[in-house]
């Protein structure tokens, strides 16, 4: 079981966010397409997490995916993000969390852009935009 520098109990945790973004980052929920208001943020800036304010990924990194949720070519550097197996919904995904408090962000797939190839694909509401 990975440790987090952010442990908080399951009371604090439904006390300090707000009830959806509980959902997707302590629930492993997913929020529907084209619902975040992130998906059109296009200003420089860093997306941190919701629930620890972890830096997550740079705007630099984000793309259009037409998917309907915000994605990213690569996280903000290795110490960004974790990973973990998922098998839910008859499928096999890999899960990406905040690698600060475990915050389940959303998945990553092998479909992107160059120069990773990859798509992280994050819930919106799992995350906060901050200016640069």
């Amino acid at each position: 079981m990975a440790t987090f520098r952010v442990v908080r109990t399951d009371a604090e945790w439904k006390r300090i966010l707000p009830p959806f973004t509980y959902q997707v980052l302590r629930q492993a929920a997913t929020e529907r397409p084209f619902t975040s208001p992130l998906n059109d943020e296009h200003r420089a800036g860093i997306f941190r997490c919701a629930g620890c304010n972890w830096p997550i990924y740079s705007s630099k990194d984000k793309f259009e995916s037409g998917t309907g949720w915000p994605s990213f070519v690569r996280p903000l550097n290795a110490q960004a993000v974790g990973y973990t197996h998922d098998t839910s919904l008859l499928m096999v995904r890999t899960a990406v969390h905040c690698a600060n408090c475990g915050g389940h962000l959303g998945h990553v797939f092998d479909d992107g852009p160059p120069p990773t190839g990859k798509r992280y694909c994050m819930n919106g509401v799992a995350m906060k935009f901050q200016p640069a």
